[in-house]
């Protein structure tokens, strides 16, 4: 959780790391994602050059090139969680001062999406 102001890329790292092991294959869980998608506001050279370091294909869009990076068909599913959660008006906007309790109301609101579409 931070701040409405903070950049995005500064974030990217720390959340990354924080991704818990998958289970449920044979072996070693994996930890980190195959691929990382985003949009221009991640070109980054030091990040391309940084996650291939961790094991993890870079899927960025470039900066200062026509729209037809490929993201949109998969851009779409990133896209409509935040439209989602906006539907409760207390995560729309953040009322509260405390991290815990707002994270509270985002887990409430991520049940009951996913209760939706079982």
């Amino acid at each position: 959780m931070t701040s409405a102001n903070t950049n995005d890329i500064t974030q990217l790292l720390p959340l990354v790391e924080a991704i818990p092991p998958l289970r449920g294959k044979v072996g070693r869980p994996r930890r980190r994602p195959q691929h990382l998608q985003g949009d221009q506001g991640y070109d980054l050279e030091p990040l391309r050059r940084m996650l291939p370091r961790l094991d993890i294909e870079p899927v960025l869009a470039k900066r200062n090139t026509p729209h037809g990076s490929g993201l949109g068909k998969y851009r779409w599913v990133v896209e409509r969680t935040p439209c989602w959660l906006h539907q409760f008006r207390r995560l729309r906007v953040r009322y509260e001062r405390r991290d815990d309790i707002h994270e509270a109301f985002l887990s409430l609101a991520c049940v009951l999406i996913g209760q939706y579409f079982l």
